[in-house]
């Protein structure tokens, strides 16, 4: 069975109680691009393209409001395929975050070692950005409750 690369997910999935840009937009280099310039003298373009489109990565760093995430993992970085560099969406006013949707989003699945017990880690890519539009579902935080009130036992009186 052939397994995808990436696995389709909804911006709402992986980020269910909304997703906030930080920092800037930045160019993913390719590892070895660089060590062969650097060897080499010369300047290079050094940026990762997508093996699947042969456009070029970009990093954005995102914090993920759901507030089940572990201490450590809120913040996620999610590369954007795109030929030129991709704008985030506007600040809100007073505070230096950003929200945004990510659209074509997808999951990959991997083991990080680098810590004295090894976890199971996600990557994100997807193929644009946007700011969230009024018709985009409300966040989990934000949705009616579909459980029971405390006390009712869940049995309503009609």
């Amino acid at each position: 069975m052939a397994m995808p690369s990436g696995i389709p997910i909804e911006h709402g999935v992986a980020f269910p109680n909304g997703a906030f840009v930080i920092g800037e937009v930045t160019p993913v280099e390719d590892f070895d691009l660089v060590q062969a310039a650097r060897e080499s003298g010369r300047s290079a373009d050094v940026q990762t393209r997508d093996k699947n489109t042969g456009k070029r990565m970009w990093a954005v760093r995102v914090v993920d409001a759901d507030d089940l995430v572990r201490k450590g993992q809120a913040e996620v970085t999610v590369k954007v395929v795109a030929d030129v560099q991709p704008v985030p969406p506007e600040a809100l006013p007073g505070v230096p975050f950003r929200p945004v949707v990510f659209e074509g989003l997808t999951a990959t699945a991997w083991v990080d070692t680098n810590r004295a017990r090894p976890r199971l880690a996600w990557s994100f890519k997807a193929a644009s950005m946007r700011a969230p539009a009024k018709s985009d579902p409300a966040p989990v935080s934000q949705r009616p409750s579909t459980q029971p009130s405390p006390g009712t036992g869940g049995n309503q009186a009609a």
